[in-house]
């Protein structure tokens, strides 16, 4: 994915506010720290020199706390805020350079954006706000409703329809925002802090749907937090900004393990490296891997090799069919056997790639066998042991 070119390229953007902001960008303040600024020029530097590629159907996440200008950036990158300087290119075309019909035709067709506060319409029925941007695009009224409905439906809303907002729960409208944003079926969405107002647990709720619903849809998302759990959570990659800048951008994985400054290190001091560590970014190449077509020496010549009591059993194109013990090996020999074709195996634990230590841990617990991470297929790809389990959780520093 990398390779391709991105859907959004932002590139040396800049906010300034105040009388003549250009003077901000004079190069004799590019040492000069936002207060310094501040208090000789008279001017808020709110995004500055920021620069960030977001590739077709990434999850990408921007981090800060209050003031870092996380907000500036998402308005700006559809000019609710017009920036000072820069270029933000949407699928290779200048947003800056959009005349004012040209802008409008892009927010109607391209993108939906889903805010903290909901912004429904209060008169009017959960279809009829899910409609809202469809009827603006002037579509007919029997073709809108349906679109809305899919939506509805998409978001687990079914049944809601006539209802009003006021007679519905707080994750429960924010569910109606993003149906609302998906209904007009927009290449990228941008949502600035869509869950913050919410309980914890409607919180978690809406950031699984969310995840969910991302590997069916497959859409462009800018999301804005200041949660760093929630950035870790839904986000394929992450920027964390202060004071206009990004101080550090990379996947959830190398934001835990890898923090640039001491800024980044205190925000991710907390959480567990159990969260953001995949099963592909530890697992080894399995020790003992046999065929059907094998013979039972050569698969207890495999075990002796590497001192183990068990083997995987693959088939054709890797694909794994158990866990082979000394055991079994050891009685198909006997039996003078001279293959392991059809050979009683136990069940292998399997996991994805794509699965978090802290889920795979309590896998560990049941087996006595390492586990095997395979493909969607079923291919088997490596495998996880205890020892390399635990090294996982373990910070770089501890490992030096």
């Amino acid at each position: 994915m990398t390779d391709l070119a991105p859907q959004v390229d932002v590139r040396g953007l800049w906010k300034v506010f105040g009388d003549k902001p250009e003077r901000a960008l004079d190069p004799a303040y590019s040492a000069k720290s936002r207060s310094e600024i501040q208090d000789e020029l008279g001017l808020v530097v709110a995004l500055r020199d920021v620069s960030f590629r977001v590739q077709q159907g990434q999850i990408f996440v921007v981090m800060g706390l209050s003031g870092s200008g996380k907000s500036t950036l998402v308005r700006s990158l559809i000019r609710l805020i017009e920036p000072t300087r820069g270029s933000v290119l949407v699928d290779g075309e200048d947003v800056l350079s959009y005349s004012p019909s040209e802008l409008m035709q892009f927010r109607r067709q391209k993108i939906a954006m889903v805010f903290q506060s909901y912004g429904l319409l209060p008169h009017r029925s959960v279809l009829d706000n899910v409609a809202l941007g469809l009827e603006i695009r002037g579509i007919d009224k029997g073709t809108r409703y349906r679109m809305a409905s899919d939506s509805i439906k998409t978001v687990g809303l079914d049944g809601w329809e006539e209802y009003r907002p006021s007679e519905m729960s707080g994750g429960m409208q924010q569910r109606v925002g993003l149906a609302r944003a998906l209904a007009v079926n927009p290449d990228m969405l941008l949502m600035d802090e869509p869950f913050s107002g919410l309980d914890p647990l409607i919180r978690r709720e809406l950031q699984d749907e969310l995840i969910s619903l991302q590997t069916k849809l497959n859409k462009t998302i800018v999301f804005i937090t200041h949660d760093l759990n929630e950035a870790l959570k839904v986000g394929d990659r992450i920027a964390i900004m202060r004071d206009g800048e990004i101080i550090q951008e990379g996947s959830p994985e190398d934001i835990v393990a890898m923090p640039s400054d001491d800024y980044v290190t205190e925000f991710v001091q907390d959480v567990s490296r159990a969260k953001v560590i995949q099963a592909e970014a530890i697992m080894q190449m399995p020790a003992a891997v046999v065929g059907e077509g094998d013979a039972p020496r050569a698969a207890l010549d495999v075990m002796d090799r590497n001192k183990l009591e068990s083997a995987f059993l693959v088939g054709r194109g890797r694909s794994l069919l158990g866990v082979l013990t000394r055991d079994h090996a050891s009685a198909l020999l006997d039996d003078g056997q001279g293959s392991l074709e059809g050979a009683a195996v136990e069940p292998a634990t399997t996991t994805h790639g794509d699965a978090f230590i802290e889920d795979i841990i309590p896998m560990a617990a049941q087996t006595r066998h390492p586990i095997a991470v395979v493909s969607d297929s079923g291919a088997l790809l490596g495998e996880i042991r205890r020892g390399t389990l635990l090294a996982g959780m373990v910070d770089r520093e501890q490992e030096t």
